[in-house]
This record gives C-alpha cells, structure tokens and sequence, in this order.
C-alpha cells in the first residue's frame, strides 16, 4: 500500500509541476498579448445624438412630414372651431340640428385620432429607418478608424473606460468630415 501511496504521490507532484510550467507559459503569453492588443472603446448612444448625419436625418423627415402634420393641426383647429360653434348656438337650435352636428363634431374626432395614429406610425417607421442607416454608417466608420489606427478591439460597453482608449471623438470628426 505504501508502494501505490508513494507513486500517487510522485505522479501528483509530477501533475502539479507540469500544471504550473504550463501556467506560467499561458499567464506569460497573455501578458505578451495584452501587451500587444490595441483596445478601443466607443460610446454609441453619444455618436448617434452627436453625429451630423443624425440632425440631417432629423431635418429630413421634419420636411417629409410637415405637410402632414400642418393637415392635422387644420382639422383640429376644425374641431375646436365646430365645438365652439355648437356650445355658442346650441340653445337656438332645435335637436336634430344639435344632434346632427354632435355626431359630425365625434366623427371628425375619430378621423383625427385615426389620422395621428398613422402619421406616428409613419414617422416612427420613417425614423427607424433612418436610424438603421445612421447606426450602419457609424459602424462603418469605426471599423475604417479601427483599421487605419490598427486596433485590434473596439467594444461598446464597459464597466470603466479611461480617455486613453475611448475613440468616440474620433469617430465624430470622422463623421463630420464625411458631410463635409
């Protein structure tokens, strides 16, 4: 039995050399390879509000759907225009007329309710594609800016970020040179 107990011995020690040779190759090259590594880190939500392309995207469907939204505040103006007009004369009318007008007065509302519903639809679609274009180009910026500066990591998110390695800046004046 002591045979057997001697050389598990041997062979455990045996593991724990060959385990800490191996160890301190791994944590040699991993400081070797920190070493080596550029890191950069962006801050994506700051790039889309601060990138020019995004107040042009912004103007963009400002425009597209002025028109829009100018009809709507005209009904609503309607509206109001109607209802006051009823609560003005309602005791000089007789009660189909008052009636009659009440309805009007509600399905104008519905058709107003229904046309801003879409017209928040429309636009979120409108601004949703908008930002997929905005966030593609940013992407594709930083890829370029991590190519040419020879990173070998850009990350988004981080527990803490030293002013060493956050390339938002540059990706803006990137951008900016792009509208440019």
């Amino acid at each position: 039995m002591t045979k057997t107990l001697k050389a598990v011995t041997l062979r455990s020690i045996s593991l724990l050399r060959a385990v800490g040779i191996a160890s301190l190759f791994l944590t040699s090259s991993w400081a070797v390879a920190q070493q080596t590594a550029r890191i950069g880190f962006v801050d994506p939500v700051r790039l889309i509000e601060q990138a020019p392309q995004g107040a042009q995207a912004l103007k963009k469907l400002e425009d597209e759907f002025r028109s829009r939204d100018d009809e709507l505040k005209d009904l609503h103006n309607r509206i109001q225009e109607m209802e006051a007009d009823l609560e003005k004369n309602i005791l000089v009318m007789d009660a189909t007329t008052a009636q009659t007008r009440q309805r009007d007065i509600e399905n104008q509302k519905r058709r107003l309710a229904r046309s801003q519903q879409e017209a928040r639809e429309d636009y979120n679609l409108r601004r949703n594609e908008e930002l997929a274009r905005l966030q593609t180009l940013v992407r594709e910026v930083i890829v370029d800016l991590a190519r040419d500066k020879n990173f070998d990591l850009v990350v988004e998110q981080a527990v803490y970020v030293s002013d060493a390695v956050d390339i938002t800046e540059q990706v803006l004046e990137r951008l900016a040179q792009l509208t440019q």
